[in-house]
């Protein structure tokens, strides 16, 4: 029996996602709310983290290229008149769906946090 491939559609709900992974985790907070090729999400997680996080080309793209396929990222067209002396650049920006769940993922770490600091794990001197 055939199956429906719209029968294999999962929820679309954020909590569907949890707990992200830590890669997907960081391009959404690396995307924010521009839009970047991926050797700018590279650099803008580093940026925003102060270099405490950083994430390899390998797992950025193979990330991206699932985070597309879910609706997380949307691949966009370079912006006019972008040259960047090579092949062209894929830029790619955070959807709305993906902007969900990075707040679901942000809300669940925020919880466990709020558990290391009430059991004295995360303290003013350990951070």
């Amino acid at each position: 029996m055939a199956t429906n491939p719209e029968q294999l559609e999962q929820p679309r709900e954020p909590s569907d996602f949890l707990p992200l992974k830590q890669a997907v985790f960081q391009i959404l907070l690396a995307l924010g709310n521009e839009q970047m090729h991926g050797y700018g999400v590279m650099q803008a997680l580093s940026e925003k983290t102060g270099g405490r996080e950083r994430i390899l080309p390998g797992t950025l793209y193979a990330s991206i290229a699932r985070m597309v396929d879910q609706g997380l990222v949307e691949e966009l067209d370079a912006p006019d008149g972008e040259s960047s002396g090579g092949p062209q650049r894929r830029y790619y920006r955070t959807t709305p769906l993906g902007r969900e769940v990075a707040g679901a993922e942000s809300e669940r770490l925020r919880v466990l946090l709020d558990v290391a600091r009430s059991e004295k794990i995360l303290t003013e001197s350990n951070r």
